[in-house]
């Protein structure tokens, strides 16, 4: 009786017929390059307002290098950057030393559960993190230096050494609930914030001498991913991306699933655009997606709740004649790094 209570009085119908009515106003409906141009325009202009990326303030970076730790096959830095006032953002940088010269970078934001950018840095001191490193196949920092490339790993507002009060005594734990709980009254989303401090790195990495500045890629697992498909569809700096365990149709996955990490949510998004049209602003640089079988993020209808996104981005990816531009990695398995196409994929489109 009780469940037919809830479910009588659930608001959850009504909003997927408001999602019916509403969806994807500015979603993609070029049919030439030049309107393509045009459109994705417009959209990054009214993303960055309704993810309140426009109210960030630019300042100088400060960059300091504050530890270094000879780990066999590569190097680790710890480093800070200033992303805006008074805002600091840590993070490590994997260098091979293999590298020669200036040298191709991706960065490769973590997500949740991982206790920020400790996991993919390969940091198993502490047994969750360990735990958490294998579960997902989390290092992927460390692939990516192994595999030659200058690994950024940050920690992302929220997480890490960066965590909220609230959250702290908890390693794994995020404060995406606070901070989107202060920002949003002040025009302010999580998502604006990453996208802004990943285009603040880049500015970074862009004066190091140890990087090439015309050959940066980003890949990133889960909310790794929405920060590597936010980052690349608003920064054309990047030249190839990864976005593994986050791609899907926002009905299914998120208004649905409405208990996810709030980091997910932005006003207004869903009258906006679906997932695959941020995929679709990426066009034609190279994009991989990676897609669990199993993994519970993608929806009701699993894959099938992902393959018509990645339709809508194969559209504009056809507009350029580079089809082949957009790569889908559809693996057996559940809500995890895969690595094993994405890996040799991005780091040969780097180095070559």
């Amino acid at each position: 009786m009780a469940t037919q209570e809830i479910n009588k009085y659930s608001l959850l119908p009504s909003m997927h017929r408001r999602f019916g009515r509403v969806k994807r106003s500015m979603g993609l409906r070029a049919t030439t390059p030049a309107q393509w141009r045009k459109w994705r325009k417009a959209l990054r202009e009214k993303l960055m307002e309704l993810t309140g990326y426009d109210t960030m303030v630019r300042c100088p970076l400060k960059p300091k290098i504050t530890d270094e730790v000879d780990c066999g096959e590569y190097r680790r830095q710890r480093v800070e950057i200033q992303t805006e006032p008074g805002i600091i953002m840590p993070l490590f940088v994997l260098i091979p030393k293999s590298a020669r010269g200036r040298t191709a970078a991706v960065i490769n934001p973590h997500g949740h559960g991982g206790g920020g950018k400790v996991a993919v840095a390969g940091i198993r001191d502490n047994p969750q993190v360990a735990k958490s490193i294998d579960d997902h196949n989390y290092d992927y920092g460390v692939q990516f230096a192994r595999a030659g490339l200058i690994s950024f790993c940050p920690d992302a507002r929220g997480f890490g050494e960066r965590q909220e009060e609230p959250a702290r005594g908890d390693p794994l734990a995020s404060s995406c609930t606070w901070l989107n709980n202060m920002g949003h009254p002040l025009g302010q989303t999580v998502t604006g914030m990453w996208a802004w401090e990943l285009h603040r790195l880049i500015d970074y990495i862009q004066t190091r001498k140890d990087c090439d500045a015309d050959r940066i890629g980003c890949a990133g697992l889960s909310g790794g991913g929405l920060q590597t498909l936010w980052t690349t569809a608003l920064d054309d700096r990047i030249r190839g991306a990864v976005v593994s365990g986050y791609f899907y149709g926002y009905q299914q996955a998120l208004l649905e699933r409405f208990g996810n990490c709030s980091c997910n949510y932005v006003p207004h998004l869903y009258e906006t655009i679906d997932m695959g049209d941020l995929a679709a602003m990426i066009a034609p640089r190279p994009l991989m997606v990676e897609t669990g079988t199993q993994d519970p993020l993608n929806g009701a209808d699993g894959v099938n709740n992902v393959l018509p996104q990645m339709r809508i981005a194969a559209r504009a990816y056809r507009l350029f004649g580079a089809g082949k531009n957009l790569q889908h990695d559809v693996f057996e398995g559940n809500h995890r790094w895969h690595g094993t196409r994405s890996v040799p994929w991005l780091t040969k489109l780097l180095t070559t």
